[in-house]
Formats: structure tokens, C-alpha cells, sequence
């Protein structure tokens, strides 16, 4: 979510891999940021200018984001070129999205640029949440359900975030998620509509939350760095385990549906031509055509007969004349 501190988070985990000296690769996707506290190797502000987007489709900050991720994922292939050049001597992929949901959830730039990578790779999803403002139960069921339908949309496994732990512990976000009373009880602080509207909610979420790994993080201390790539680690082995298998199921789902299509249009080609060599000319139906060879001996064929014909004629005539002759 925006303002939740994921290009902090970026800096710190940049930080940790250098510390660690895990080999990464570092892409920042967000066209409207003004600076990033880390070298990106590719970086979509050099190759779009948000600004520019904005003035000649007459867009909206949100929609020039969402335009220039759009134009950027035209050319998203070229990206993976040159990933897929490093991958081998990489540990580690890092992309710092834009804070937009929509981005992820219903565009189709999100859905090209997650499709490219978890493809081919172990992907998972961070989801940043800011944990100071989480404290309200309203923006907490906000974040959850963001959380929840970013999962359903994808199917790759979620790490949920808590960033400026330095300011505020995440124990009571595990606890809501863990505890529906507890959430009740924070809930019945606001008793308008939204707050047991909110309430209600909590109900149904129970069950998703055992989806969700929950860390807390300190971008400005660095502190749970070491769980964060630990749930990293799990959560790359759920994609091999859940994500991966389903994705080779759909494959080949997809192949067999390909087959099944190609097969229909060849019988119905098969039939089209049927019809129309029966209506044009019956002398090349397929599977009865007739040989030039054979036309040849049909009508050497019936040339002798007609000629035997006129001979047994000619044979009669001669035997009628004799009887007549010994008459008279």
C-alpha cells in the first residue's frame, strides 16, 4: 500500500544481501517515484516518463501510473532478456512495485509482469503494511482484504509485511489475526456501521489468514530481517510445492484443450471438403479417385466389345443368306 515504506524496505533489504553477500538483481517498476535509495539495475524511469504519460493521454497521477506500467509491460520480454542473462549467478530478485493495488488486481501490466517471472522462477509476494496506521481496525480489515484478494488473484504465496516496528510492535496485528475476540473487542470502539461492518468481516477472515506468513520489520534498524528471508525461503518452497504443480497442471490442461481444438477443425475441414467435392465433381471423391491408367483400359475395353458386336451381326447375316439360298 502506498506510504507503507516499501522503498525503505528496499534499501534494507539491498542493505542485508550486500551484508550477507547474496547475489541480487534489483528493479524498480514505480515510474512516479522522485528517488530511490538504491542502484537499480533496470530501472522504468528511464525508459518512461511518467510526467510525459500524464500530459499527452491528460491523466491523473494514478492513471499515469497505470499507463506507463501498461507501456512499459509491452516491452516487459526485453526485461527478461536480460534476467534471464544473470539468473544463474543470482539468488535473489527484488522488484519495488508501485503502492496502487490496482496495478496487481486488475491490470494487465500486473498480471504480464507476475506471469513472466513466476513462470520460470520461485515467486513470492511481499505485502508492506504500515504498521503504526494498522492500528486502526478499519484500515487493518483494509490491508487484510487487499492482502487476501492480491492471493486468490495470483496463487503465489504472500509474506505479509509489518514495516516501522521501531515505532510501533506488529503483536497486535497477530493477535487480531489469530484471536477473533480480540479484534471484536478493538472494533467496539467505533459503533457506526463501518465498525460492525468491520466486525462481520473479521468472521469470514479467519479462514484466509492461515494462508498469510506475518514478519515484523524495522527498515530504519533492520531489525526481523533474519525472519523475513527465512519466510522467504519457506515460501519459495510452498511455490514448488502449490504454485508450480498447478501451473504444470494448467499447461497441460491448456495442451490438451489446443489438441482437442486442432483435432475438431481437422474433421470439420475433412466434412467442408467432402461436401464440396461431392457437388463439384464426383470424379475426385477422396478415396475412390480414378486413375488415368484405368480411364485407358475402360475404353479399350469397350472398343472390342463393340467390335465383337459387329462381328457377331455380320456372322448372323451370312447364316440368314444360306437358309434362304437352299429354300429356293
Amino acid at each position: 500500500m502506498a506510504g507503507s515504506g516499501k522503498t525503505t524496505l528496499m534499501q534494507r533489504l539491498n542493505a542485508y544481501v550486500h551484508a550477507q553477500k547474496y547475489p541480487s538483481y534489483l528493479i524498480n517498476l514505480d515510474p512516479a517515484v522522485a528517488t530511490i535509495p538504491y542502484t537499480a539495475n533496470i530501472d522504468i524511469r528511464d525508459s518512461i516518463k511518467y510526467k510525459q504519460v500524464m500530459k499527452t493521454y491528460s491523466l491523473g497521477p494514478n492513471g499515469g501510473i497505470l499507463t506507463s506500467l501498461n507501456l512499459f509491460a509491452t516491452r516487459f520480454d526485453q526485461v527478461m532478456k536480460f534476467v534471464e542473462k544473470r539468473a544463474p549467478q543470482l539468488q535473489y530478485i527484488f522488484l519495488d512495485t508501485p503502492g496502487q493495488i490496482e496495478v496487481f488486481n486488475w491490470s494487465a501490466s500486473g498480471t504480464i509482469i507476475t506471469d513472466s517471472f513466476a513462470t520460470i522462477y520461485p515467486t513470492v509476494y511481499v505485502y508492506v503494511v504500515d504498521t503504526p496506521r494498522s492500528l486502526n481496525p478499519q484500515t487493518f480489515m483494509s490491508n487484510m482484504l487487499y492482502a487476501t484478494s492480491l492471493f486468490y488473484k495470483t496463487k503465489l504465496p504472500i509474506i505479509l509485511v509489518f514495516t516501522k516496528t521501531d515505532i510501533v510492535k506488529h503483536d497486535f496485528a497477530v493477535e487480531w489475526m489469530t484471536k477473533h475476540e480480540a479484534f471484536e473487542e478493538a472494533s467496539k470502539v467505533n459503533d457506526t456501521y463501518m465498525g460492525t461492518f468491520t466486525q462481520s468481516m473479521s468472521l469470514v477472515m479467519g479462514e484466509f489468514y492461515e494462508n498469510f506468513t506475518c514478519v515484523g520489520v524495522s527498515s530504519m534498524t533492520g531489525e526481523g530481517m533474519d525472519k523475513l528471508f527465512e519466510a522467504l525461503q519457506k515460501a519459495a518452497l510452498e511455490y514448488e510445492k502449490g504454485y508450480k504443480v498447478e501451473l504444470e497442471e494448467r499447461k497441460a490442461e491448456l495442451i490438451k484443450q489446443e489438441e482437442k481444438r486442432q483435432k475438431e477443425q481437422i474433421e470439420k475441414f475433412k466434412k467442408e471438403m467432402h461436401i464440396e467435392v461431392n457437388t463439384t465433381s464426383p470424379m475426385n471423391v477422396i478415396g475412390q479417385t480414378i486413375e488415368p491408367a484405368q480411364d485407358q483400359d475402360m475404353e479399350e475395353e469397350d472398343e472390342e466389345n463393340l467390335f465383337n458386336e459387329e462381328e457377331e451381326q455380320e456372322h448372323f447375316q451370312d447364316f440368314m443368306r444360306t437358309i434362304n439360298s437352299k429354300k429356293t
